[in-house]
């Protein structure tokens, strides 16, 4: 393949959107109401084809029709769904998110066990032996984020971890990929402390490194987000965006960051790209990326 392969979760989105959550034991109206291919790991593999590379998306889902349907939507948003594992019995996941006026979102999450990606998957997954690039979705269990990692690692290829895996595996992953992206929330699971700004962010991320990481991105809230590697490190603000829906902003941020990268842009140039893509993403209800290679210069597509 020599594309990209994804780790991570294939699921059904339900957007809900709401003036407010109800008090207990009365109702709401539904002011607008979404159903789409959704998951951390599908909304980034979705963004990696829009951008231009090859992807393949590794995953789990159930034998049911809901499956059927969001891997149609998925290979025709140009995504090889070739190692997505159907369990038989399965009930496909299914995210549900209330969105608030404001942007105020709640999520209410039906991923059992059967849904999440083994070790035995990753080890059957053709594409995490042939990609030239492995994205890594943290909320996986972490046998099988190792099983990927260990076989990246062993023949060469880039491998990014996006947000903060169990402690258990953390640190052993942390030596075996080559960039770890994270939010404020990850950050501060990784390192005990939620950087506020940009300045006590770009220390966890000099920590992290440490740990093995060649590169460190990590989001501050509220100043942006800041890169840390070998011999430099830069801060790059958030855009000046109307923010509707922060659902999938990370997971745009990764496909870009990832892209950059791999046509042989430097650190910098891939931070201030993946910074674009979560601009342009968070714009929009239920978080699914709609970019163009517009994005990898850095400004929206």
């Amino acid at each position: 393949m020599g594309g990209v392969a994804v780790v991570g979760q294939l699921a059904r989105d339900l957007v809900l959107r709401i003036d407010g959550l109800p008090e207990a034991g009365s109702a709401a109206a539904v002011t607008g109401r979404r159903e789409l291919l959704g998951g951390k790991g599908a909304n980034c593999a979705v963004a990696v084809a829009q951008l231009g590379a090859p992807v393949a998306l590794v995953a789990a889902v159930g034998d049911d029709a809901v499956a059927d349907d969001l891997l149609v939507q998925a290979r025709d948003s140009g995504v090889d769904t070739s190692a997505v594992v159907r369990r038989r019995g399965a009930s496909t996941g299914l995210i549900v998110e209330c969105l608030e006026r404001g942007g105020a979102w709640r999520y209410l999450e039906d991923l059992p066990e059967p849904v999440l990606v083994r070790a035995g998957d990753v080890a059957r997954a053709e594409p995490v032996h042939t990609a030239d690039t492995v994205v890594l979705q943290a909320q996986q269990p972490g046998a099988a984020l190792l099983e990927a990692a260990r076989a990246a690692r062993g023949r060469g290829a880039r491998t990014v971890l996006d947000g903060a895996p169990d402690a258990e595996h953390a640190d052993e992953l942390l030596t075996l990929v080559d960039v770890l992206r994270a939010d404020p929330a990850e950050a501060g699971l990784l390192t005990g402390e939620q950087p506020e700004d940009a300045r006590p962010a770009l220390s966890a991320a000099r920590r992290l490194r440490r740990r093995g990481p060649g590169l460190v991105v990590l989001g501050a809230e509220g100043a942006g987000n800041v890169a840390v590697w070998d011999g430099g490190e830069r801060t790059e603000p958030l855009a000046e965006v109307d923010v509707v829906d922060t659902t999938g902003g990370g997971d745009a941020m990764t496909a870009a960051l990832t892209v950059a990268l791999r046509a042989g842009h430097g650190p910098g140039r891939a931070l201030r790209a993946g910074t674009a893509a979560a601009a342009d993403t968070v714009g929009r209800v239920g978080g699914r990326p709609s970019l163009t290679p517009a994005v990898l210069d850095g400004y929206e597509g």
